[in-house]
């Protein structure tokens, strides 16, 4: 990532963000723990772990759209230096699609099947900029459409008759309505084909350049990853595993969990090799082994590992691990 991205303050700067989901008279899920990084303007950060991670419950968090039984339980989310967690309804409400917009995780789910696209795209800026006038909408839906390559003349066409990539562009249309600083992206490319896959990466990328868009991606697939992403946030269990930049997490992975991740990727440069597995799941919040929550699938487990959750450790200033294995390196600093 450039110097000059890294010396301005962060767009968006997460500390210590802890989450339940409660269902009495059960105790309490600890569906996040200790959750700290920062996003800066122009960056894009990959949030990557297996389903059950908690990937998509801390960016429902970011929003402030945790279902029922979520509670935001501990910890801070500042936005340009301002508390999303101190904020009321109506204010945060103001906020999303307009500072920061999700694209949601199968296009076809999230959008109307009974509403045209262009209608769809034009209730968020109907709703957050505040322009009434139809003229108006119609040409800022069209540039919209045409900004993610989808031809003006088809908003008048409903979700079904767009094919799935086609479907996904529209939904970053949407995402981009209001001209947001954050775009969080879940799972953008699930069940579209190589090819098509390919072409949302490159229109994330090219958007990304010409907007100054930050975003957030959050996948499983460290492929893509590899393509866009300036940092990396492995994510394990609910807590953070390893924090670091792309280039170090593909190259000096310090975590078994990060290492054997990246083990079971597929290397082009090496098609005979045999891919490696990771036995096991992750752990039920309602059943959380003692200690490191990687114990029961880790290869390098010890004694300590059974008594205690490691802190994340700075195996260098930019590089974090919660693992004991990384404290020998880090000299035992705590990041």
């Amino acid at each position: 990532m450039p110097h000059a991205i890294l010396d301005r303050p962060p767009l968006l700067e997460v500390s210590h963000l802890d989450v339940d989901y409660v269902d009495p008279p059960h105790p309490p899920a600890a569906a996040l723990r200790g959750i700290t990084f920062t996003l800066q303007r122009g960056e894009a950060l990959g949030i990557v772990g297996e389903s059950g991670c908690g990937k998509s419950t801390l960016m429902l968090t970011l929003l402030r759209l945790l279902p029922a039984a979520g509670r935001i339980v501990a910890g801070s989310v500042r936005l340009d230096g301002v508390e999303l967690l101190d904020l009321d309804a109506r204010a945060m409400a103001a906020l999303r699609w307009k500072r920061i917009a999700m694209i949601f995780q199968g296009a076809m789910n999230a959008l109307n099947p009974v509403r045209t696209v262009g209608e769809q795209i034009a209730e968020a800026i109907r709703r957050h900029e505040d322009v009434t006038n139809r003229r108006a909408l119609d040409r800022r839906v069209s540039e919209l459409l045409d900004l993610v390559g989808i031809a003006a003349s088809r908003r008048e066409q409903y979700p079904f008759q767009y094919s799935g990539g086609m479907r996904q562009r529209a939904m970053i249309a949407m995402a981009l309505a209001c001209s947001p600083d954050i775009v969080i992206a879940d799972e953008p490319t699930t069940a579209l084909d190589v090819m098509i896959q390919a072409q949302i990466l490159q229109l994330l990328a090219d958007l990304r350049r010409q907007l100054q868009l930050s975003i957030l991606l959050v996948t499983h697939d460290l492929g893509i990853v590899a393509e866009l992403c300036d940092r990396v946030l492995v994510m394990y269990g609910g807590v953070m595993a390893e924090y670091a930049d792309a280039d170090t997490i593909y190259n000096g992975a310090a975590h078994p969990y990060t290492q054997a991740l990246l083990q079971a990727f597929p290397d082009p440069t090496q098609p005979a090799q045999k891919l490696a597995a990771i036995p096991g799941a992750p752990p039920r919040l309602t059943d959380l082994p003692p200690g490191c929550r990687f114990t029961p699938r880790c290869p390098h487990v010890f004694a300590r590992c059974h008594t205690a959750q490691p802190p994340l450790y700075a195996v260098t200033p930019a590089h974090q691990a919660s693992c004991f294995r990384a404290e020998t390196t880090s000299g035992g600093a705590h990041a």
